[in-house]
């Protein structure tokens, strides 16, 4: 066996995907030839590479039957000696037998003779073998790809006010405030001057009809500008102020008729109360 040939049973080795004949030579050429030890170890590392590429989520329901189908359209051969196969030349292509010389012209010379088929099985595996190697590496990039697709799809998708808070805290004029609500919960109000928005992140805020809204007010000068509606929906709650804040506001939620108030003015005290000055 020569370090091609080597080489290319070291491929199948790191994917495990050798037969028994073939493990055998493989075998007892890496006692021979200690000095081919690296095809091993880089075969190794790019398997590992590519298994490192992958994260926990499970693979398409589709891998299995891709798979699968590449295999049942791969030719299949019979089955051969490893020792003839290791022996044999690597062949590209080859040209059909010569004619009969009685029916060829003086002219034409003669074709090459067409290989054994250890050579063709020898040939064909090594093929097979690199061609696993590099699907199982296009399914990688696939799933890797597919994962990052998803990833982009959520960060492009995220609501306002996520967005909204994310560029709060990333601001040098940050600030926030908290405040304790009634039966334990709590709520911060983060505002940033410089990008003019208000975030207010809330938990354990009370229970309330199907028919209520929570409504959100900026409270100055005595008088409540509504500034929005938003839902109870269980654990923690984040909504986005609209309108813009002024120094010295107070952040304000009341409990409201489904939609807000009707009149635009509060219709309750206030179960949130977060001063800003």
């Amino acid at each position: 066996m020569d370090e091609q040939e080597f080489s290319e049973l070291a491929a199948g080795a790191a994917l495990n995907a050798l037969s028994p004949a073939d493990r055998r030579a493989f075998e007892a050429a890496r006692r021979e030839h200690p000095e081919w030890e690296h095809w091993i170890e880089t075969d190794a590392a790019t398997a590992a590479a590519l298994s490192d590429t992958v994260s926990d989520a499970l693979p398409p329901l589709t891998l299995r039957s891709t798979l699968l189908s590449r295999i049942a359209m791969t030719p299949q051969l019979p089955a051969m000696d490893a020792a003839v196969a290791a022996t044999a030349e690597p062949v590209d292509r080859w040209t059909p037998a010569p004619p009969p010389a009685a029916d060829r012209p003086d002219d034409q010379p003669a074709a090459e003779t067409p290989p054994p088929t250890a050579v063709i099985q020898a040939v064909s595996r090594r093929r097979w073998t690199r061609g696993i190697l590099a699907l199982a590496a296009c399914m990688v990039l696939l799933v890797a790809l597919g994962l990052a697709a998803v990833q982009i799809n959520e960060y492009v998708n995220r609501p306002a006010e996520i967005v909204a808070l994310q560029q709060i805290e990333d601001a040098p004029d940050a600030q926030s405030a908290t405040v304790d609500i009634t039966d334990g919960g709590s709520a911060t109000a983060h505002w940033s001057e410089s990008v003019g928005k208000v975030v207010l992140v809330s938990q354990g805020l009370p229970q309330i009809a199907d028919e209520e809204s929570f409504e959100l007010w900026f409270v100055r000068d005595g008088a409540a500008v509504p500034a929005g509606v938003f839902e109870p929906t269980g654990g923690t709650t984040t909504a986005l102020l609209e309108g813009a804040m002024e120094p010295g506001d107070m952040i304000a939620v009341t409990v409201e008729p489904q939609g807000g108030s009707p009149t635009g003015e509060p219709s309750s005290e206030p179960i949130v109360a977060i001063p800003t000055a």
